[in-house]
């Protein structure tokens, strides 16, 4: 497990997006700065068992996609899913800052589901069978992907 990305996700994350304007322009693709904070709350609610997703039917990709999950390689930019539409979903929350807060919440239950139940596996619709740390690994590289995306990180 790598502690770094764990600690980053645990003290680092929601301080960058509190620096976020809601106003700031993405660098590639199109969600908003509150629809980004969303988009990154219902990754955390996958991670963390809340929201269970069928699993997509991937076939022998499954075996690539989990290889390139377990990867350095970072997300691409405008990288599209099954999962998601043509055009991002309308906000779930009223502003930003609830958007911030709701996703915090995910976060710290992120960490104690799995401290609580740490052989506990969830499922990704896209990698599969994931546990704390496959699970960490995704949100680490899925964080830095947006993060970057709004400029809060350097690419």
């Amino acid at each position: 497990m790598d502690e770094a990305k764990k600690i980053f996700l645990k003290q680092q994350l929601v301080p960058l997006l509190k620096n976020l304007d809601v106003d700031s322009k993405a660098h590639w693709g199109k969600m908003n700065a509150q629809q980004m904070v969303e988009h990154l709350e219902g990754a955390l609610k996958l991670a963390n068992g809340k929201l269970v997703l069928p699993m997509m039917n991937f076939g022998d990709s499954l075996e690539s996609s989990r290889t390139f999950l377990l990867s350095e390689k970072p997300l691409k930019k405008n990288t599209k899913t099954a999962l998601m539409g043509d055009e991002p979903p309308p906000f779930r929350k009223a502003n930003m800052a609830e958007a911030i807060t709701s996703l915090e919440k995910e976060l710290i239950r992120f960490f104690e589901v799995f401290e609580n139940d740490p052989k506990l596996v969830t499922i990704n619709p896209i990698f599969g069978q994931l546990n704390f740390d496959m699970n960490v690994q995704l949100l680490y590289k899925h964080a830095i992907h947006h993060l970057q995306q709004f400029g809060l990180l350097a690419e």
